[in-house]
């Protein structure tokens, strides 16, 4: 979509207001297709939602309130209910979560909670809105507690990277264990054996299913699995540079270090130059998740991208499909969507730097 065609359909617009032909017109799509989007219909691909999603930007379309009444899609409210220690995640949900409330005619109520802290209380007062439904992204999705509180409440849920979601609640999900497998698999091709690994919260079952897939290429490959290269870390910058720093003080370092997520993996690079090595020329560094951090430092980070802003999405889309089939006393059976990840590679891996063995000082024989 570039400037020319924005412009030329604005110059074609009946009183400088945009409609769906405008919308369908600019995304190159048909009116029909435009329409199952706004109305959270599933059979449509992702990259045409998206296209939609960007001409309804680019337009600064507003669907007809009133015609939308008429036909039956009263506002949906949707509780937003989160505790995340890390705003790079936080963020790209966020977007997703917003542009896709505002396709879908979504209410949007946000309550922060940390997990632990409280966390009925703070679900209760999200629930008090009167709402539609819930979507909980981690840590909040493995909540029992939380789960119990909106099930009780009687109404759905969807949950987001959640590692063993119960059938009674909609879920959408990458296969974590398969991605950290792929990426540590990647790393000893490139010819790393001693590889640290820092993981994530214990309190998100992402962070045990990473460190599983993570041991399991080790294994697979007969690569180090020495206890010391597998250190905790919290999903927090800080975190990673407590973490980077235990792994780069070993008397034997690893040549590359696979972080949980891009916070910590961004820490391990600041430590890495600080004391004075070259990444990845002396260090290998990889993420996860693909957040906005990874292109934003020096070298940008290889990752695995998790498609979160894809996955709001999809979660706000799921919930709406459920909700409308409840007031109209249709089947609403749960959607668990797996979604798709994929390596990302940029400038901080590399094989291992190979160096001439040290000379050590000759020492004449004992005559």
């Amino acid at each position: 979509m570039n400037k020319t065609s924005i412009e030329a359909v604005r110059e074609s617009m009946e009183q400088g207001k945009p409609t769906m032909v405008d919308v369908a017109k600019l995304a190159g799509v048909s009116a029909m297709t435009v329409s199952r989007v706004m109305n959270g219909k599933s059979l449509v691909r992702e990259s045409t939602r998206r296209k939609v999603a960007e001409a309804v930007a680019a337009l600064n379309y507003t669907p007809n309130q009133e015609a939308r009444n008429l036909a039956g899609s009263k506002p949906i409210r949707v509780g937003f209910l989160y505790s995340n220690p890390s705003a790079a995640y936080l963020s790209e949900f966020l977007v997703g979560l917003l542009n896709q409330s505002g396709l879908n005619n979504v209410q949007l109520f946000v309550e922060k909670c940390e997990a632990g802290n409280h966390e009925i209380a703070h679900t209760q007062r999200l629930i008090n809105n009167g709402l539609d439904g819930v979507i909980l992204p981690p840590p909040l999705c493995d909540s029992v507690a939380v789960l119990e509180c909106v099930a009780k409440a009687g109404i759905p849920a969807v949950v987001v990277a959640c590692g063993s979601p119960a059938p009674s609640v909609g879920a959408v999900s990458i296969d974590d264990y398969e991605a950290a497998r792929y990426m540590a698999r990647h790393l000893i091709a490139l010819g790393h054996q001693r590889i640290g690994f820092i993981v994530g919260h214990p309190n998100q079952t992402a962070s045990a299913r990473r460190l599983d897939g993570y041991r399991k290429a080790i294994a697979e490959k007969g690569a180090d699995a020495s206890d010391e290269l597998v250190v905790q870390g919290m999903f927090t910058y800080r975190s990673g540079l407590d973490a980077a720093e235990q792994l780069l003080a070993l008397q034997d370092r690893p040549t590359a270090i696979f972080a949980s997520n891009d916070d910590m993996a961004a820490a391990t690079v600041a430590v890495a130059h600080r004391l004075g090595l070259d990444v990845p020329g002396d260090l290998t560094v990889t993420g996860f998740d693909d957040t906005a951090l990874a292109t934003t430092i020096w070298p940008e980070l290889t990752t695995v991208r998790q498609p979160i802003a894809g996955m709001a999405r999809e979660a706000v889309q799921a919930l709406v499909r459920r909700v409308r089939a409840l007031r109209e006393d249709e089947p609403a059976e749960p959607e668990q969507t797996h979604m798709d990840f994929e390596l990302v590679r940029r400038q901080s891996d590399a094989a291992p730097r190979i160096r001439p063995p040290a000379r050590l000082p000759s020492v004449a024989k004992a005559r």
